[in-house]
């Protein structure tokens, strides 16, 4: 199943230019790591503090862009600049995970939101990962399976938060959404943990 993951390469590409000059001026992967969950932190905060005011709900996409930006950078920048460490590996994956956590739980206080769908879709991307990790110390095979993996999870996050933001469905229609949302997360956590023993 084709996943936003897939456009991986494309959207590297675009970015290499940038991230060589990143790598010029002796920026490290693991800065960049920590700048992307710095700003999914502020912008958490921001939704939580303004109880999702517009103004922070239509901030998330554009953290979120750039959060896989600097995702996709951290990443090349490891690999093709000779910035690999243990410490990197280890930093990239919990900071994805705790990213995921401070930035899509704030929009349990904005009204229309199901708190109790929203911690299980937040909760299934945990595993999800888990899972991905999990294939990695086992075969050497870290997962990235879709339908729901961390860029489909914040394209949904994203596009919520700009449903929300503009009033654009109902409550029952969010309800939906994140059922759906979860359904697709659980496949996907299927799928890794699956193909991740074969």
């Amino acid at each position: 199943m084709i996943t936003i993951y897939d456009l991986k390469p494309k959207f590297q590409g675009l970015l290499r230019p940038c991230t060589k000059y990143l790598a010029s001026k002796q920026v490290t992967a693991n800065q960049v790591t920590w700048s992307a969950a710095i700003l999914s932190f502020i912008c958490g905060l921001a939704i939580y503090l303004s109880q999702g005011a517009i103004w922070a709900l239509l901030l998330m996409p554009v953290i979120l862009f750039i959060r896989m930006a600097l995702n996709a950078i951290d990443g090349m920048l490891a690999r093709e600049h000779n910035m690999k460490t243990k410490k990197g590996a280890m930093l990239n994956e919990m900071t994805d995970v705790i990213s995921d956590v401070v930035l899509y739980l704030p929009l349990v206080f904005v009204a229309g939101i199901s708190p109790a769908l929203l911690t299980a879709f937040v909760i299934i991307g945990i595993f999800t990962e888990m899972a991905g990790v999990a294939s990695q110390a086992i075969n050497n095979d870290r997962r990235y399976d879709g339908p729901m993996g961390k860029s489909d999870r914040a394209f949904a996050m994203g596009l919520l938060a700009i449903i929300l933001a503009f009033d654009l469905v109902s409550h029952n229609t969010i309800i939906i959404y994140l059922s759906i949302g979860s359904v697709l997360g659980l496949i996907t956590l299927y799928k890794r943990m699956h193909n991740g023993i074969r």
